[in-house]
């Protein structure tokens, strides 16, 4: 039973988090896979950061890049990392996967003074 085989040759992923009335908030996100976990870089002021850290049970499903559904949901645990080895590992698996794209998007992010984080997805026994 392989939890990562729907993400397999998928560009993005919709990231579902929860506000803490229990309302679903989907994110359509880049991610990157690295053996049985999931990594989703994003801005770390975001409001799917936040939720995170209040809450970390997350669904996740393949999908288009407006978040058009190519999956069923599936529940997982995501957390925040600030190890500094997983950050440089995931910015070279992002850059494997969508080149200068991500430069690009780097650079936005910094004009704006904001900066990246980056979230762990693991997928939990039930």
């Amino acid at each position: 039973m392989d939890m990562l085989k729907p993400f397999e040759n998928q560009k993005y992923l919709n990231l579902e988090t929860f506000r803490k009335n229990g309302q679903a908030m989907p994110s359509p996100v880049w991610f990157v896979q690295d053996g049985e976990v999931i990594y989703i870089r994003t801005a770390a002021n975001s409001g799917k950061v936040k939720r995170v850290r209040a809450n970390p049970r997350v669904n996740l499903m393949p999908c288009g890049v407006a978040g058009e559904p190519l999956g069923t949901w599936m529940p997982a645990i995501a957390h925040e990392t600030s190890d500094e080895a997983i950050f440089a590992h995931v910015r070279e698996l992002l850059l494997e996967k969508y080149g200068s794209m991500v430069e690009t998007y780097e650079a936005r992010l910094r004009e704006q003074g904001n900066q990246y984080t980056v979230l762990q997805v693991e997928f939990k026994p039930t």
